[in-house]
C-alpha cells in the first residue's frame, strides 16, 4: 500500500490515487508545488496547487496566464479520497511540505526546507507521517552552519573593508529567497543598497507580503553621481561575467551560499569572499528533521541522498535514495538563471 502512495515517473512523483503530481519537471495536468524555485516550478503545467503565502510569487514567476489555486497551510483538499494538505517547510516565501493521507497511510513530501529561523517566512513545522521524502542538498557532516549573527557580522566587515579601500561590494545570491534574507540581515547605516533586477522585482513582492527589509534601489534606476565604493550590490550568480558588472568601477566580490563552506568552491566561483548563508537544512537539520517526523521509511532526493540514505539505514530506518531532474541548491541555481537576467 506504501509504495504505491507516491510513484517516480519520468514526469516527477506521481500520486496515483490522488491523481496528482508534485513538483513535476515536465508538463501534467495537475501539479502541486513546494515552492516557486524554477527546479521545483516548471511552467507548462495544466494547473498548479500551491501554499498560499507563496502564490505571489508563483505568479511572479510563472505569469499571470497561469492556473493556481492555493490552499492555506494546514488547510485540507480531498482529491479522489487522498487528503491533501501543505505545511511549513522555512526554505522561502511560501515554501510549503505536502502531507498526503489515504487510508491510513501518510506520506510527506518536504521539497527543499531549513530549520534555522528566517523572518521573511513561516518556520519549518515536523508533518508526522509514516514515509517521509527529504532533500539531501547538504546530507554531509561537514556541513553545520554558523550562527546567522556571526555571518552578518563578516557581511558587515567585508563591506567597510571595501569602503575603506574604495571599492564597491557586490555580492552575488540566488535572486529569490537568499537575497531577501540577506536584505533582513544588513545594516543600511553602513551605506547605500542596490539590488540587480531579477533581485527587485521578487524584493517587491516579498514586501507586499509583510516582510521587513531595508530600503533598496533598483541598479537600472541609479543615477549618475552615486559613490559605488559606498554602496552594497546584490545580484543573482548569473550576472558575475556579463558586462553589467562593469557600470559599479573596481568592486570586491562575494557569494553567499552553504555551497562557501568549502575553500575549493570559492575558488570555482572566483569570487573574493565566501559567506555560508543556505536556506537548506545542515547535516544536524537533515537529521532533526528526519527524526521529528517518526517515519520509518525515508525517500532521500537531492544532493548527497545516497550518503544520506545509507546513514538513515544504520540507524535502522528503511532509507533509500531517489534520483530526481535537478539536483538542490545547485539545481536550483540553474533554475534561477533561467529566470535572474529578467532585469538588470
Amino acid at each position: 500500500m506504501a509504495e504505491a502512495l507516491l510513484q517516480l515517473t519520468p514526469q516527477g512523483l506521481y500520486c496515483p490515487p490522488g491523481d496528482f503530481f508534485v513538483d513535476p519537471w515536465q508538463p501534467v495536468h495537475r501539479a502541486v508545488i513546494t515552492h516557486a524555485h524554477s527546479d521545483h516550478a516548471r511552467p507548462g503545467m495544466q494547473a498548479y496547487l500551491t501554499a498560499r503565502e507563496g502564490e505571489a510569487v508563483l505568479r511572479a514567476r510563472l505569469g499571470s496566464a497561469a492556473a493556481i489555486q492555493s490552499l492555506a497551510y494546514a488547510e485540507p483538499l480531498r482529491l479522489n479520497g487522498v487528503e491533501l494538505s501543505l505545511h511549513p517547510a522555512g526554505h522561502i516565501l511560501g515554501a510549503a511540505q505536502v502531507r498526503i493521507a489515504y487510508r491510513g497511510e501518510v506520506w510527506c513530501v518536504s521539497g527543499d526546507y531549513k530549520t534555522e529561523a528566517d523572518p521573511t517566512c513561516t518556520p519549518f513545522e515536523p508533518v508526522r507521517c509514516h514515509t517521509f521524502v527529504t532533500e539531501a542538498t547538504f546530507g554531509l557532516p561537514i556541513y553545520r552552519w554558523r550562527p546567522q549573527a556571526e555571518l552578518f557580522a563578516a557581511i558587515h566587515a567585508w563591506w567597510r573593508v571595501n569602503q575603506d579601500a574604495g571599492r564597491a561590494s557586490l555580492l552575488f545570491c540566488y535572486a529569490l529567497g537568499k537575497a531577501q534574507r540577506l536584505l533582513t540581515g544588513l545594516d543600511p547605516a553602513i551605506g547605500p543598497i542596490f539590488c540587480h533586477g531579477a533581485v527587485e522585482r521578487f524584493n517587491a513582492v516579498y514586501r507586499a507580503a509583510g516582510a521587513r527589509m531595508p530600503p533598496t534601489t533598483y541598479t537600472g534606476a541609479a543615477t549618475g553621481d552615486v559613490d559605488w565604493s559606498r554602496a552594497l550590490i546584490l545580484a543573482p550568480p548569473s550576472a558575475q561575467a556579463s558586462a553589467w558588472t562593469r557600470r559599479f568601477g573596481e568592486v570586491s566580490t562575494a557569494f553567499a551560499s552553504g555551497w562557501m563552506c568549502i575553500r575549493g568552491t570559492r575558488r570555482r566561483r572566483a569570487v573574493d569572499r565566501g559567506f555560508a548563508l543556505s536556506d537548506h537544512a545542515d547535516w544536524p537539520g537533515l537529521l532533526a528533521a528526519i527524526a521529528a517526523t517518526g517515519a520509518e521509511r525515508v525517500w532521500v532526493t537531492h544532493g548527497y541522498s545516497a550518503v544520506l540514505a545509507r546513514w538513515l539505514a544504520e540507524q535502522g530506518l528503511e532509507a533509500s535514495a531517489v534520483a530526481t531532474c535537478f539536483e538542490g541548491e545547485q539545481g536550483a541555481a540553474a533554475g534561477e538563471d533561467e529566470v535572474s537576467m529578467a532585469g538588470s
